[in-house]
């Protein structure tokens, strides 16, 4: 049950014209940041970083940018961001079903991680949720991968899911109708 009730239409002119630029043309705003609004100031402020870690400014790819994101969510067991970044992107990002299962329960090791760079993520997103940093070792093998911005780009994507992964689940946001659970996975 929600600790915070996402607040319900009909919005406030400033509440709704917010929430529109946070959402497709069209498109309701699920309940995260409708959750968020009842913080307006907090979520006008927010929503710039949010934009960029969603953007074509980020120097990670779509494919990149959703395994990090899926992984930290699995990670956090954050059921609610999990299931909506699976229905959104997954399939946009081509990830395999054994690739989901992967970032939800798997392993840097698991056999679908071929390419180099996407098993780092996982090392990479692993480290940070476990020790809050990344050894010595691990970054030398980084650098090999990804220049200074993509690290820094690492870095902070996976520190901003893991905000809002801490929001979702601490005030409970209601899961979206139609989004995956962690139960629809295979491996559960």
């Amino acid at each position: 049950m929600a600790r915070i009730l996402a607040l319900e239409p009909p919005f406030p002119p400033d509440v709704e014209a917010q929430l529109a630029t946070m959402m497709p043309a069209g498109v309701p705003p699920i309940g995260l940041f409708r959750t968020f609004a009842k913080n307006l100031p907090m979520t006008i402020a927010m929503s710039n970083w949010g934009r960029y870690e969603l953007g074509r400014d980020l120097t990670l790819t779509l494919r990149e940018r959703e395994i990090v994101i899926l992984r930290t969510c699995a990670r956090c067991r954050c059921e609610y961001e999990w299931g909506v970044h699976v229905m959104v992107f997954a399939d946009r990002a081509g990830l395999t079903p054994a690739e989901v299962t992967s970032l939800t329960y798997g392993s840097p090791d698991d056999p679908c991680w071929t390419a180099g760079r996407e098993a780092m993520l996982l090392r990479m997103v692993d480290a940070l949720h476990d020790s809050c940093d990344v050894d010595d070792e691990l970054w030398q093998s980084a650098q090999a991968l990804f220049d200074e911005r993509q690290l820094l780009d690492v870095l902070l994507l996976c520190g901003w899911y893991h905000a809002i992964c801490f929001a979702a689940r601490t005030a409970r946001v209601d899961l979206e109708p139609g989004a995956p659970r962690f139960a629809d996975d295979t491996a559960a």
